[in-house]
């Protein structure tokens, strides 16, 4: 059993959340952590001065919002933790920082465009330091 599991959730698609929630559980020793993540992905300087300020901090206000609600509706002692960057990237680092045994990640069916550049979840498996389960 696992100890330190790393779930990282894409709220724009939480439709997996469950089925990743459900595969840490049974993953995990019952006196272990499970850490959800979400990653804001962060917005391209350029964008980001015609925008108004603060509303990076107030995505992630509403992230953190989001998976203590998930966390909640499924009876879940869960850490929160929201990061602003690219998912692959911050999921690794937050994998690293948590010193994470696991991660349960979610992946869609891979199309023609993920064989050329690559999904978030193949990056993951590809460069993670720990085991990855991936849920599809």
């Amino acid at each position: 059993m696992y100890s330190r599991i790393l779930v990282p959730i894409d709220l724009h698609d939480d439709a997996r959340a469950k089925a990743m929630i459900d595969a840490a559980r049974h993953l995990g020793d019952p006196a272990g952590q499970i850490v959800l993540l979400h990653v804001v992905e962060d917005i391209p300087s350029y964008v980001a001065v015609e925008l108004p300020g603060g509303i990076l901090a107030g995505r992630q206000d509403e992230s953190v919002r989001r998976l203590e609600d998930l966390s909640q509706r499924e009876s879940l002692k869960a850490t929160v933790d929201v990061r602003i960057g690219q998912p692959a990237s911050a999921i690794l680092a937050a994998a690293e920082e948590h010193g994470s045994d696991v991660i349960v990640i979610a992946s869609h069916r891979p199309g023609f465009q993920d064989y050329l550049i690559g999904s978030t979840a193949a990056r993951v498996v590809r460069h993670a330091r720990c085991s990855v389960l991936v849920i599809r």
